[in-house]
């Protein structure tokens, strides 16, 4: 199905490709060439973050702020993942003690990702990593993520690109810092340039950080790595938007950053390492870095989860279908061995979580196709309201008055004016520069325009592509 002519009149046809010429001009792809996958794999892994996370393990709860995968008890379903969570002492128990209990699971520390990869002038990469808890006080799911604007990238991490900004989310605020912010720091090695980030426990606090909500760290790493490596010295770290330094937990280390693990001794988290790899901290306690447990994290994709939301896809067993969303694809959703999980056309995906701990089925929590920053379109902000409300970016997106700064509006950039209050275009994706618009239902940034995404056009959605393998014999 071609983009170039869904939706439009001939006259308009013709005015959209003359104005794409402009857009596509030789100079905007001089850099045209597309990254390989394993290049693609090398950055994600590259600029993974290093979360440093309170915990609240205390009361027999212990275990509940380790990071995992959607699937960590092994059977296919995520609407029981909040309730089967609750049992996480009991794995590590089992463990502990030789009883055996839940042996069969396989936690597997994972934040899901994708890689968005374009031209404008020079190539661009956006970043986005989302942070997999199973439960916090209120839900089945925790949406947290991390997202960079990396530019002037080559062929391969490290070699002279620049992180342009970082946003994080803080429950339904979405936090930038630009590369000259002295609240963004990096641990810089020679596998990886990993962002600083803090993160809340899973529990509930009032008035205070909380519920998996990220900050940002705003000490240099020259200061943090001298102190994690003093047994003795405190853990903790100072955070935006906070007057105190905040408690430490754990440490979650990507794996793919050799580098980074060997310098905080970070270990893998299975059975048998489980009850090692545990605080039994409540969030108050003061730990001193040599009880910090120090965890090594995988890189999964976005994509492995979307099929799951898919109206041909065995939605009724994770996902409720009483809120759709519509997304035309240009091409299917193809998982690591080649076969199509989601066919191109139009498509409806279901998004309101299953929770069957709740009576009413759900949690109210949606699933990532609903999420302001799958698409780009979440209104950033220096500093978050702690009402948690936000200006809101989304609506006029997908209607019709959600302009860019290049003054196009979603179905203008795309070719599918049709689409405005109608429909997601599989390839929608708003950019930011980074800078704050305070104003209500604007943004500083611009739509991908017309055919970005292909490989001709030094392009690539990652959004919907399954780069990593599943692994299916981790332990």
């Amino acid at each position: 199905m071609s983009v170039f002519k869904r939706g439009l009149s001939s006259a308009a046809l013709t005015a959209w490709v003359v104005l794409a010429v402009g857009f596509f001009s030789d100079a905007a792809f001089a850099q045209s060439w597309s990254l390989t996958p394993a290049q693609r794999q090398a950055y994600l892994q590259y600029y993974a973050p290093i979360i440093l996370k309170r915990g609240n393990g205390n009361n027999n709860e212990h275990g509940r702020d380790w990071v995992t995968n959607f699937d960590f008890d092994r059977d296919g379903n995520f609407a029981n993942n909040r309730q089967n969570w609750k049992a996480i002492n009991q794995y590590i128990d089992g463990s502990q003690y030789g009883t055996g209990a839940y042996n069969h699971w396989r936690i597997r520390p994972t934040l899901y990702t994708s890689l968005i990869e374009f031209v404008d002038g020079a190539k661009a990469l956006v970043l986005i990593y989302h942070v997999y808890h199973a439960l916090d006080e209120s839900g089945i799911h925790d949406w947290e993520r991390i997202e960079m604007l990396v530019r002037n990238v080559g062929g391969s991490p490290g070699g002279g690109e620049y992180v342009d900004h970082v946003t994080i989310t803080r429950h339904h605020e979405h936090i930038v810092r630009r590369s000259y912010d002295s609240s963004l720091n990096f641990m810089q090695t020679a596998t990886g340039k990993h962002v600083l980030i803090w993160q809340a426990e899973w529990s509930t606090r009032t008035l205070a950080t909380d519920k998996q909500e990220l900050h940002f760290v705003t000490n240099p790493y020259s200061w943090v790595g001298g102190q994690h490596v003093s047994p003795t010295a405190r853990a903790e770290v100072n955070i935006n938007n906070e007057d105190k330094k905040k408690n430490v937990h754990y440490a979650f280390v990507p794996e793919g950053s050799p580098a980074a693990v060997s310098a905080w001794s970070a270990s893998p988290l299975n059975y048998s390492t489980a009850p090692g790899l545990v605080s039994r901290y409540d969030n108050e306690t003061n730990a001193r870095w040599g009880a910090v447990p120090r965890i090594t994290y995988e890189l999964q994709d976005l994509a492995d989860i979307l099929p799951t939301h898919w109206q041909y896809g065995g939605y009724q067993t994770h996902w409720l279908d009483t809120k759709g969303i519509d997304i035309l694809m240009e091409s299917p959703i193809i998982n690591e061995s080649g076969q199509a999980e989601v066919s191109a056309g139009m498509q409806r995906f279901f998004t309101p979580s299953k929770d069957y701990s709740e009576s009413s089925l759900t949690d109210g929590r949606e699933g990532y196709l609903d999420k302001t920053w799958f698409y780009g379109v979440h209104s950033i902000e220096r500093d978050a309201d702690r009402s948690g409300s936000s200006a809101d970016f989304k609506t006029p997106a997908f209607q019709t008055g959600g302009l860019d700064s290049r003054g196009r509006t979603r179905g203008s950039a795309s070719g599918y004016l049709n689409s405005h209050n109608a429909f997601w275009w599989q390839h929608d994706y708003f950019v930011h520069t980074g800078e704050v618009n305070d104003k209500n239902s604007a943004e500083t940034g611009f739509w991908l325009p017309g055919a970005w995404y292909q490989e001709a056009n030094g392009g690539f959605d990652g959004r919907w592509v399954q780069l990593f393998d599943d692994r299916p014999w981790a332990p």
